[in-house]
């Protein structure tokens, strides 16, 4: 697609969604609504069970609630808009709802990032110093880091959206993808956008980077194993969440017309991934590797069929 060399103003985008391949459109509204579902379902009970029962009232649970939460905002500001791009082809979205949607869904994806990084940290400290952990680990101290991480997350959007939103745009403002995801909006901007991908590239090193590195700050091979056992759920967290963020956003970009096509469709695909499959994962990862949300999910039923 030729883009003009004359700019105008920007009233509104289109998003393409999947409308090159109407065959798929149903079965991922189906499969998307299924799992945005799930979400729901799973996180919310997550976030319940760490309020109510008082055997969850630590950190690492106090955590774990955040995640939640931050899953059921994080999906919710995108798959709404996803599932009616499957209903709506080529639907138009205005420019300020756009921009607000960018800011919505990089807030809760950061702010995951971070998150993520408290909780290896708070492992961090149980593993190596258990003795001064509950007052390394007390309240004073985990709930601003909890704060801070939405923070950091909502600074960092920020920062991202409005460098993104105050570029010129030209052409036909076609988006293709299902949401104003970045890297799709600042293919359309006809001005230099090397200040962004250095703010994005700097980001993606401080974010990405923390969760694992406190598990290789251990000193000892024993401690890293034990840590590596201990934190298997939360770690096979990171490995997915950030896996395919690292992999959207760090691979080479195709020059070839065919391969930038494919590109296109697996670039949609991967944040399908990382933004619906993962929040869908997480309830799931750490209910199965944690008893003591088991025992609580349990206690819970028990207490529903006590009080009918």
């Amino acid at each position: 697609m030729n883009k003009s060399n004359e700019t105008s103003p920007v009233m509104g985008f289109i998003l393409l969604g999947l409308s090159a391949h109407p065959k798929l459109e149903k079965t991922f509204f189906v499969l998307i609504l299924l799992m945005y579902l799930v979400i729901l379902l799973g996180n919310g009970v997550l976030i319940l069970v760490t309020i109510l029962d008082s055997c969850l009232h630590t950190p690492m649970y106090f955590f774990l609630g955040n995640l939640s939460f931050l899953d059921i905002c994080y999906t919710t500001s995108s798959v709404p808009l996803i599932l009616d791009s499957f209903l709506t082809p080529r639907k138009t979205i205005s420019f300020s709802a756009c921009a607000v949607q960018m800011f919505l869904s990089f807030a809760m994806g950061a702010t995951e990032c971070v998150l993520l990084s408290m909780m290896a940290f708070d492992r961090y400290v149980a593993i190596c110093n258990p003795l001064r952990y509950p007052v390394v680990m007390s309240k004073a101290a985990y709930v601003p880091m909890a704060a801070s991480s939405w923070a950091a997350g909502i600074t960092n959007s920020v920062v991202q959206t409005s460098l993104a939103m105050r570029l010129p745009f030209c052409g036909d403002s076609v988006i293709n993808h299902f949401t104003c995801e970045i890297l799709a909006v600042l293919k359309l901007a006809c001005a230099d956008i090397s200040i962004n991908v250095i703010s994005m590239v700097v980001a993606n090193m401080i974010f990405l980077a923390l969760p694992v590195l406190f598990i290789f700050l251990i000193p000892s091979a024993e401690g890293r194993k034990k840590a590596f056992s201990t934190c298997s759920a939360h770690l096979t967290v990171v490995v997915v969440f950030y896996g395919t963020i690292l992999f959207m956003y760090g691979k080479p970009r195709s020059k070839d017309s065919l391969g930038a096509d494919k590109q296109d469709l697996a670039d949609k695909l991967i944040s399908l991934f990382y933004g619906v499959v993962t929040p869908m994962l997480n309830p799931i990862i750490y209910s199965l590797r944690n008893k003591g949300v088991k025992a609580a999910v349990r206690n819970l039923v028990a207490q529903k069929h006590l009080t009918e």
